[in-house]
């Protein structure tokens, strides 16, 4: 792989990073519960630092202008949830977005971990991915037993 197609991939997961880090920001300004806000302002964290290693790697790879902003479907993404909120008012709707979020994350990440990526990159970006399932699982854990308590 030449170091164009590793900038460019490592730009698509900065996009889908910065999609990340706004997402769970909205989310928190979205939510009512004051433990999904402070978890979803912590998830927002992880992915800005996220960005920032994937960034610092694409200028390592010589290029002095990595991706900056997230996706225009991350945009998208986000005024879908704002509008749903209004529509339903309640927290289940905005969990289930980041889910979905996540898990487009999740198919990033893999289609890129399904590249022949320099081994320190491949690293970085496994260990990133590894994170994100992380937070896959969390905020599905959360939408569920948030799900559960509203049923009961």
């Amino acid at each position: 792989m030449n170091n164009d197609d590793t900038v460019a991939i490592l730009n698509d997961l900065i996009e889908i990073s910065k999609d990340g880090e706004e997402g769970f920001r909205t989310s928190a300004e979205l939510v009512n519960d004051e433990n999904l806000k402070k978890t979803f302002l912590e998830r927002a964290e992880g992915c800005k630092k996220a960005v920032t290693v994937l960034q610092n790697k694409v200028k390592e790879l010589g290029v002095n202008y990595p991706a900056q902003s997230g996706s225009v479907l991350g945009s998208l993404h986000r005024g879908w949830l704002n509008i749903n909120m209004v529509l339903s008012d309640n927290d289940s709707t905005v969990l289930e977005g980041c889910e979905r979020a996540e898990e487009v994350a999740k198919d990033v990440y893999t289609k890129a971990l399904e590249q022949e990526l320099p081994e320190e990159v491949r690293r970085v970006v496994q260990h990133q991915y590894e994170e994100l399932l992380k937070n896959y699982e969390l905020v599905r854990n959360l939408r569920n037993t948030h799900d559960a308590t509203r049923k009961n």
